[in-house]
């Protein structure tokens, strides 16, 4: 009997089976994340050792937050990206991921977090499209300037950023990614900002175990390695050597003072004396610095490593791991949608949609 294939059947049960494999995939990865939720129990900042932990509470902002690429929002970590809505050949015009260090709070105390190597689970703010007339949606408002912005702005920055006026200086006065807009557009934005609610597994350490403290501050997602090897060999090397400094003013000098960076430093610098002396910081602006800037090497943080992965999750565990239930839910539907297409295609091979 000679095969029958229908182009339009064999098209449709090849896409639906490919979609319901991804859909298979994501659900099974959401039912270990759910799992891992579920197995490990919360415990409070005050009272963790270093090992696997589980934390719930609110963010705090650290040194510096993030200025979200879409809506301007300060946060600590955003997903931001803009696609030709409708038009699948086009692809993506824009996708920017970024994330930052920052503190979790609960009842009991406060711990830093370093994201490098998390994954995010951060709910959707901004879901908007351009409408049938080619206007921008109404809540749309580009990042202009620097996506880096401190973490506790005091009064005089904050009127500054009220007072200034945005500038677009180069070409049209469009923002650069209005620029090339052609046809109607797909704007998204997931974002986790300081006061979100949100639930962490991940690995408590001694800040001074970490390898690169500095890189570990900084993130884009679970693809990003969690260190440089060469970096963290010749780290090794140097301190099995001790010649690796452990003081801070050992091993910056005047860039160790806290303040220093931005000319109130909270102790007297060592500068030229042909140099402008720089005015001490007050009592007060000292004790955010120290408050701000400080982690003694014996204090614990949470961070990735490759026994423990990072997550950082939006909500409460029982609202986290509900999410990923779902997700595994939907991944069983898509693992019957993959099933029946190839019943499907099967069945069209034999002849059972005639001849």
């Amino acid at each position: 009997m000679d095969l029958v294939v229908i182009p339009q059947i064999a098209a449709l049960s090849g896409a639906a089976a490919i979609a319901g494999l991804v859909l298979l995939q994501r659900g099974l990865a959401g039912y270990r994340v759910a799992d891992r939720i579920a197995d490990t129990g919360t415990s409070t900042i005050s009272s963790i050792a270093a090992g696997e932990v589980r934390l719930t509470g609110t963010i705090e902002a650290a040194e510096v937050v993030l200025v979200s690429a879409l809506q301007s929002v300060r946060c600590v970590y955003y997903r931001a990206s803009i696609d030709q809505d409708g038009d699948r050949e086009a692809g993506q015009d824009f996708l920017e991921e970024r994330s930052v260090g920052f503190r979790i709070r609960d009842a009991s105390g406060a711990i830093r977090v370093f994201p490098r190597g998390a994954r995010f689970d951060a709910p959707m703010r901004f879901d908007a499209h351009t409408d049938l007339m080619g206007d921008e949606p109404s809540d749309l408002d580009l990042r202009v300037g620097s996506a880096i912005d401190v973490g506790e702005p005091d009064r005089e920055e904050l009127v500054a950023a009220l007072l200034r006026t945005p500038s677009l200086a180069d070409g049209d006065g469009r923002h650069p990614l209005l620029r090339d807009r052609r046809g109607r557009r797909h704007y998204r934005e997931t974002r986790l900002a300081p006061g979100d609610a949100i639930t962490i597994l991940g690995r408590a350490l001694p800040f001074g175990d970490l390898p690169d403290p500095a890189g570990a501050d900084l993130g884009a997602g679970p693809d990003v390695p969690l260190a440089d090897p060469e970096i963290a060999a010749d780290l090794a090397a140097a301190r099995e050597a001790g010649t690796l400094l452990d003081d801070p003013e050992a091993a910056w000098g005047n860039a160790a003072i806290p303040g220093f960076g931005i000319g109130r430093p909270v102790s007297a610098p060592t500068l030229d004396p042909a140099a402008n002396p720089l005015p001490i910081a007050p009592s007060e602006e000292a004790a955010k610095f120290e408050r701000t800037f400080e982690i003694a090497p014996e204090d614990l943080v949470v961070a990735a490593s490759t026994e423990v992965p990072l997550l950082i999750a939006y909500g409460t565990p029982g609202a986290a791991e509900e999410r990923h239930r779902e997700t595994y839910l939907l991944g069983l539907l898509g693992a019957s949608l993959a099933i029946v297409s190839a019943m499907i295609f099967a069945i069209m091979l034999t002849g059972g949609f005639g001849t």
